[in-house]
């Protein structure tokens, strides 16, 4: 596994409200601040996310591995793999449940008139509460810890999450009068058909790991 295979996770992570609330945003009063601020809340709790969960996974199995080692085993890379692997059933569950919930959340109608500090608030608040979103990141920084690999393979999945984020924003910015469309079929989009394609991206990273898991068995 390498950070491309993280990578489309990120869809998860953005695929529904969290989508919802970036296009209306981007349709408020003060579009372009309200969602540089929005983005900033976001990507400062994705990266600490990510990055507790990375450095809890380091923590944890270099206890495991010093254990292991006393009693003369050697790997903990399938505890891993299975913690991971309940992890991405746990979120496939939640999803599958969550799916026919439709229509934007009643308090959207609140952030018409939305600031900076407040869409910034909006958007540390909304990754936080949201369970798809926590397990998602635990699962990233968890797995990226599994296979050994450096910090900073966290940050292009970061990076892509922000940058599906800030596609209504970036519609508005190169399309002008003419995103109001574009913006709507967003909205459209995330509401309805979201859940399939992160049921998907949800199925294929738990095929990488049961394959991660087959090999080192």
């Amino acid at each position: 596994m390498n950070l491309v295979t993280i990578l489309p996770l990120a869809v998860v992570m953005v695929a529904g409200t969290q989508l919802v609330v970036a296009v209306f945003l981007a349709s408020s009063d003060r579009p372009r601040v309200a969602s540089l601020g929005f983005l900033t809340g976001a990507g400062l709790v994705i990266a600490a996310g990510v990055t507790a969960a990375w450095l809890a996974t380091r923590l944890v199995g270099g206890v495991a591995a010093d254990a292991s080692a006393v009693a003369g085993k050697v790997d903990r890379g399938p505890a891993i793999d299975l913690v991971v692997l309940a992890l991405l059933v746990i979120l496939a569950v939640l999803i599958w449940v969550r799916r026919n919930r439709s229509g934007p959340p009643r308090w959207l109608g609140s952030i018409e008139h939305a600031g900076p500090l407040q869409a910034l608030r909006l958007g540390a608040l909304l990754f936080v509460a949201t369970p798809t979103d926590d397990l998602t990141m635990a699962t990233v920084g968890a797995s990226v810890a599994r296979h050994n690999l450096p910090w900073w393979h966290l940050v292009p999945f970061v990076l892509l999450t922000l940058l599906l984020l800030a596609l209504p924003l970036l519609a508005l910015l190169l399309l002008g009068s003419r995103a109001a469309r574009v913006l709507t079929r967003m909205r459209e989009w995330a509401e309805g058909h979201a859940w399939i394609v992160n049921e998907i991206v949800i199925a294929f990273f738990a095929l990488l790991t049961v394959l991660d898991l087959i090999r080192s068995g």
